[in-house]
């Protein structure tokens, strides 16, 4: 029996004192026997011992399928060429800011959370702290752009601002929090998608933005803005959801002059999949950043998350996914989709932990989650990846998108992209939370 690693007693001190870990002498043989691995965390006077002798210490043993993925994904990926940005290959373009990368650090974030394991927040941490420089400027930002989707990314610096205490976090908070201001509004008072799409609100545009301005102004403003926030919501409910089927429509075009939208109502056409979850994810995002108090406000918007749950419940398909036109199931060429059912296997489950929704409600989310991973996982060693994803999906634009059920089917749909491995994995801490483990 050869001796393969040892490692002796050594410290970590990240910069807020209530991360403070204590590791323990380890010893690791070439045969798989280790001894005397233990790990302190000084948190609220919590104490943790890891391990005993045997033969599955191993951390490929010790990981679950889902933890072996994300840990593929993260060890391919670099600050410039993350690999689950599939948009940014494609064009053959560096990442820059924005809403992908966000959406896959912040689930990274929740793997430690919920795992404690450090790997996840130092990759979280070495992948923002790359491309924020110390005066709180970010590379790839333009606040100018005016493009809500940008803000996303913004919602990962305070937990890491938190975790390390670094100033150039608390600097580059305030820098995406600058654009706020800046963003141009329909007559109604909601932001802009962005500054090429003008009068335009879409559903996606409430995820990217409303949960970080909400956590902003609890946390840094007084909640000056609070009502600002709830007002938009209030916007949207009355103008993009369909009093029928209890669904949204992907856009809303308030100066009625694109060529996608009503002429009368101003909405597009569609009920698309991912953009209800954005928007699900939103309300119960921004509900979870706001204060207590604000109780009647909070009320309206539980009100609109628990009807929005309810009535995409009458479309989850019998695999416990939905389909990316969310109500015209079993149509021609119209699909079971990944990244739309992440988000309510996510938002349903959080839901109920959260109070907002009834305990029953979680075998729904549970029956999503499931239903992902027996229709698109694929977890065979050396290809793991996950499927069923649609790329990307919008109004307008230099590609005249006109929301038809035609456009919604045209749409790339790909392996391993943020926007549904990142939900996914936020559906996956969720699931882990109810005591669930992935068996395969």
């Amino acid at each position: 029996m050869r001796l393969a690693r040892a490692d002796g007693i050594f410290l970590i001190f990240p910069a807020v004192s209530r991360h403070f870990f204590i590791v323990c002498f380890t010893m690791e043989f070439d045969n798989g026997e280790f001894y005397g691995y233990a790990c302190i965390k000084m948190n609220k006077a919590k104490r943790m011992l890891k391990g005993t002798k045997g033969t599955e210490c191993k951390e490929k043993k010790n990981m679950d399928a889902m933890e072996r993925y994300i840990n593929e994904l993260m060890e391919k990926s670099t600050p410039d060429r993350p690999v689950w940005n599939i948009e940014k290959l494609l064009q053959g373009e560096k990442a820059g800011w924005n809403y992908i990368d966000g959406c896959m650090i912040k689930a990274i974030l929740e793997m430690y959370a919920i795992t404690e394991d450090l790997k996840y927040f130092n990759f979280a941490d070495t992948f923002i702290d790359y491309k924020v420089r110390e005066d709180g400027s970010i590379d790839g930002y333009d606040v100018e752009e005016r493009n809500i989707d940008n803000v996303n990314a913004g919602k990962t610096l305070f937990e890491l601002y938190d975790l390390t205490g670094k100033e150039k976090y608390r600097k580059a908070i305030d820098l995406v929090y600058s654009q706020i201001g800046k963003m141009p509004r329909t007559r109604e008072g909601n932001f802009w998608h962005k500054n090429i799409y003008p009068n335009q609100v879409w559903l996606d545009g409430l995820y990217m933005c409303q949960p970080f301005y909400m956590e902003y102004e609890t946390r840094f403003n007084h909640k000056k803005n609070c009502g600002d926030i709830y007002s938009q919501f209030a916007n949207v409910r009355k103008a993009m959801r369909d009093t029928e089927t209890g669904l949204y429509y992907h856009a809303y075009d308030s100066s009625r002059e694109m060529f996608w939208c009503d002429k009368v109502t101003g909405l597009s056409q569609n009920f698309w999949l991912r953009a209800l979850g954005w928007y699900a994810m939103a309300l119960l995002d921004t509900m979870d950043k706001s204060d207590p108090s604000d109780k009647n406000d909070l009320k309206e918007m539980e009100e609109a998350f628990r009807d929005l749950i309810d009535s995409m419940l009458k479309y989850q398909d019998e695999s416990g996914m939905w389909y990316q036109v969310v109500n015209l199931g079993g149509m021609d060429r119209n699909y079971l989709e990944t990244s739309g059912s992440a988000i309510f296997s996510y938002a349903i489950l959080k839901g109920v932990r959260l109070g907002y929704l009834p305990e029953s409600y979680a075998g729904y989310g549970k029956k999503a989650f499931q239903g992902i991973c027996d229709t698109y996982l694929q977890l065979e060693e050396g290809d793991i990846s996950l499927g069923g994803i649609c790329l990307v999906a919008g109004l307008g634009g230099k590609d005249k998108r006109n929301g038809t059920y035609d456009y919604y089917m045209s749409e790339p749909i790909v392996k391993d992209d943020a926007k549904g491995v990142g939900p996914f994995l936020l559906a996956y801490t969720e699931m882990r939370r109810t005591g669930w483990v992935y068996n395969h």
